[in-house]
């Protein structure tokens, strides 16, 4: 069994933020491969955040974010489930986050959940008028108007979207990292967008 060092432990909790305890275990379990321990609590992690995900979040903050012109803007509610989590410098950091990537990306909605059914059915309509005229088969229309939904959402709903900071990245699987980091549940409630275009 590979020796896991004090020093093994401090890497590892400072690279996860998980406990000591929870750090060296981890570590034992992987044979002292630091990468191993990471991806495993990253796994791990990320399982008690989808448990965290139904409890009630009825705490949070409201972030705001100017673009240096200061005339495009963003108001947000990032709830959790206490004012303690609230205050912390990675609620506020990711509320700030959020915020930034709305004044960027341009959310309508927050999940597909949000979206009204007549706009997903007016978008299917669209969907499927353009694949007739390239001449798709009729009976592929109803899966490539399924793949082109998905794509509306990752433009449009906020959960969907590639993270502007890390395309690699959701906003969703950004709120269940901090989630798993944090060991609260997290929701985003809601958000305006305002900008001032020239007429």
């Amino acid at each position: 069994m590979a020796d896991i060092t004090a020093a093994l432990v401090a890497e590892l909790r400072a690279r996860t933020s998980v406990g000591m305890m929870d750090c060296k275990k981890a570590l034992v379990e992987c044979g002292g491969e630091i990468e191993k321990a990471v991806d495993l609590l990253r796994e791990k992690g990320l399982a008690k955040a989808a448990k965290k995900a139904e409890r009630n979040a009825s705490q949070g903050a409201i972030f705001s974010y100017i673009h240096s012109n200061a005339k495009l803007g963003v108001l947000l509610e990032l709830n959790c489930e206490t004012d303690f989590v609230a205050r912390t410098d990675e609620f506020k950091l990711l509320g700030h986050e959020i915020a930034m990537h709305i004044a960027a990306a341009n959310p309508e909605y927050i999940k597909p959940e949000d979206v009204p059914a007549e706009v997903i059915e007016h978008e299917k309509e669209v969907i499927m008028a353009q694949a007739r005229e390239e001449g798709k088969p009729e009976k592929m229309l109803d899966k490539i108007a399924e793949g082109r939904i998905n794509k509306f959402y990752e433009d449009y709903c906020l959960l969907e979207q590639k993270y502007v900071r890390d395309p690699n990245v959701k906003i969703k699987d950004l709120l269940i990292e901090n989630i798993a980091k944090i060991g609260e549940n997290m929701q985003v409630r809601r958000f305006s967008r305002f900008i001032i275009e020239a007429k």
